[in-house]
């Protein structure tokens, strides 16, 4: 093994990659071997054979040859053991016409029509000569030259990949499909990596490994061989990789959990042993299995898997390889996963994967660091408050945040703007949240009507009541597969959920429905979701938080191990009917509560809610201080839709006065 102090110069990297000492190498020399020439002339032959045979002689039976004898049409004969090959005269030619061979062969019985045969030759005075029959020819073109081709065509498509050379097919099921970055490629570091600074310090001590060994050798100690990366889909686990090998600039071997599995049994773990070869041959390096869960799921009896399942050979194939590290192998296995939970506990115990690092949705501070890491790249205007968007975005996932970051230049973009503004990265965060904005969509008056009651009876309880998060704003511009929505700006990320701020959630969620039926003498179906929602955080109270003093503090909650895999058919409900019934009776119990509260706080407060409706039926939008001036007694005096769209429509089309003006001034 070569020290990672003096690294040796000139060294390749598969694929075609740089090597050590930076010298990129050079082009392989295409060579020519006997077996390639030997193909190349059996196509001629081919070639030749056919166009030989396109122009070949007509064959004709020994009777008609004695019929063009006869008539003066044959000008000369060749005579070569029982054929008779001959030319036709230009009379004959001419009879024959343009189309048809002039020359022709026949076959005859030398001892039966031999003596006839030479004295018709001599009374028509046609010239005629004996040749030796030839034998290697005809063998050549009707035997051995069909046989060669077909020989080396299946050597050159099937033998020739199955040795796995240049163009391998067979073979090459059983080669890594990685994706090798050599240490100038990967250019990603930590200073491209925001808002989970806990897992890049848990990680820091990889790099120092992989920067330098023996300071951890010297007391003995041993590197974990194996981190795993584990959290909700976005949150930046393959960056944070990537960035680990830019940090300790060494290569960088990706793959992905489904690129070991193939049709043919076996191909996994063969993959797995080559992939492994290759980082020990071009250590200190790292390798990255995404998605890991696709072969490492946990293993055991089921319906559709056995103990020769494919699955499970390339996963004891990568059990084996991680237990063969030694501690100077300066390998570091990176795997992402977010279905920690279905792995199997050999993958995951110390000595594979040592060190699990979490990698959660990014906090407000984390949010904050990433949108200014992603705007860097366009350009905002001053009024841009990063801040206030980060509150806007609670469980945004970093990819989340990148889109909505792309998506505002985007629209900034299309509206021929200089800057991006505060209000499209809003409506870029409402559009990667709920959907696009549906302008185009005609909706009946009596709709609109009830949607804005809807809408107004959310945004007026979310704003009276104390442990709601504050209202940002609300909206019956249908966007999405929603008629409207009430947007709230959290001021904080919540990891503790109180029993106020739930029951508080419930009241917001039957609002809607109870305005409905207040103003609108009649229920809809647009409270669908929040009648959802608010069951959910019902069941969630009592099954999974014990906040029921009827079931008491007992977690009622299937593990979703078994409630998401094959193994916990029928295992779903792990309490008695009556418990069940018990907690249909609570969930039912609490929602009535909620609802009965959020009744009275409507009816309360009837003509704030009416001053809410009517003001969303007149600008359709409304934002935080909208609403609380409405709920101050007080009248907005803003521009609506309409007014907006009336004013952009007189800026594009000139009045009839300019024209006239220009015609005067021309004239002049």
């Amino acid at each position: 093994m070569i020290s990672p102090d003096k690294p040796k110069e000139g060294r390749r990297l598969p694929n075609g990659h740089r090597g050590r000492g930076g010298k990129k190498p050079p082009l392989p020399a295409y060579r020519k071997s006997p077996l390639n020439w030997l193909l190349i002339a059996l196509v001629v032959m081919t070639v030749m054979a056919l166009v030989s045979k396109w122009k070949s002689a007509e064959r004709i039976s020994y009777k008609e040859f004695v019929g063009y004898l006869e008539n003066g049409h044959v000008e000369k004969v060749e005579i070569r053991g029982s054929e008779i090959f001959g030319r036709f005269s230009a009379e004959g030619i001419a009879v024959r016409g343009d189309g048809a061979p002039a020359t022709f062969r026949a076959n005859f019985d030398p001892e039966v029509v031999g003596q006839d045969l030479m004295k018709r030759l001599e009374e028509s005075g046609v010239e005629y000569a004996w040749a030796d029959e030839q034998i290697w020819l005809p063998f050549l073109m009707n035997w051995f030259l069909p046989l060669a081709l077909i020989v080396g065509l299946f050597y050159f498509l099937f033998l020739r990949n199955i040795r796995g050379g240049a163009g391998g097919m067979l073979m090459n099921f059983g080669r890594s499909r990685h994706r090798l970055r050599s240490k100038e490629q990967v250019k990603v570091t930590y200073k491209d990596v925001a808002g989970i600074d806990e897992a890049k310090d848990e990680v820091a001590e990889t790099i120092e490994f992989l920067k330098n060994p023996k300071k951890f050798q010297r007391l003995g100690g041993r590197i974990p061989r194996g981190v795993l990366l584990v959290g909700p889909p976005g949150c930046g686990k393959t960056l944070l990789a990537k960035a680990i090998a830019g940090e300790a600039d060494v290569p960088f071997f990706s793959i992905s959990g489904s690129d070991f599995v193939e049709m043919f049994v076996g191909v996994g773990a063969s993959r797995v042993r080559d992939l492994f070869k290759q980082a020990k041959d071009n250590s200190p390096c790292i390798i990255f299995l995404d998605e890991i869960d696709a072969i490492g799921r946990r293993r055991g009896p089921g319906f559709v898997s056995g103990g020769h399942d494919e699955r499970e050979q390339t996963l004891n194939a990568i059990l084996v390889e991680m237990d063969g590290f030694d501690t100077n192998d300066q390998v570091i296995v990176i795997a992402a996963t977010n279905r920690a939970d279905i792995l199997d506990h050999a993958l995951t115990r110390p000595g594979r994967f040592d060190r699990q690092v979490y990698v959660p949705l990014p906090d407000l501070r984390g949010r904050a660091e990433i949108l200014k890491v992603h705007a860097a790249k366009v350009k905002l205007a001053s009024t841009v408050d990063l801040h206030r968007v980060a509150r806007g975005t609670p469980m945004f996932s970093g990819a989340d945040l990148a889109a909505i970051i792309n998506e505002a230049a985007i629209a900034a973009t299309m509206a021929n703007k200089d800057y991006v503004e505060m209000a499209d990265l809003e409506e870029a965060r409402d559009k990667i949240r709920w959907g696009r904005v549906k302008r185009n969509r005609m909706v009946d008056q009596k709709e609109k009507e009830i949607t804005a009651y809807h809408e107004a009876g959310h945004s007026l309880v979310q704003s009276l009541l104390e442990d709601a998060d504050p209202l940002h704003k609300v909206s019956i511009i249908p966007r999405g597969p929603m008629g409207g929505a009430t947007f709230s700006l959290p001021e904080k990320d919540r990891t503790l959920f109180t029993k106020k701020y739930c029951m508080a959630m419930l009241q917001i969620c039957f609002a809607g429905r109870i305005s409905e039926e207040m103003f609108c003498e009649d229920i809809s179906s647009g409270a669908q979701s929040d009648i959802q929602q608010a069951t959910e955080i019902a069941r969630k109270m009592f099954l999974t938080w014990g906040m029921s003093d009827e079931l008491g503090r007992v977690s009622y909650e299937t593990d979703p191990v078994y409630k998401n895999s094959i193994y916990g058919l029928g295992l779903e409900k792990e309490y008695s009917e009556r418990t069940a019934e018990i907690i249909d009776n609570e969930v039912r119990k609490l929602t009535e509560e909620a609802y009965q509260k959020s009744r009275k706080l409507i009816e309360e407060n009837k003509e704030k809610l009416e001053a809410i409706a009517q003001a969303l039926l007149k600008y359709e939008t409304l934002d935080a201080e909208d609403v609380k001036r409405l709920l101050e007694g007080h009248k907005l005096d803003k521009p609506t839709v309409s007014d907006l769209l009336a004013v952009e429509q007189a800026r594009s089309e000139p009045s009839e006065k300019e024209p006239a003006e220009k015609k005067d001034e021309k004239n002049e």
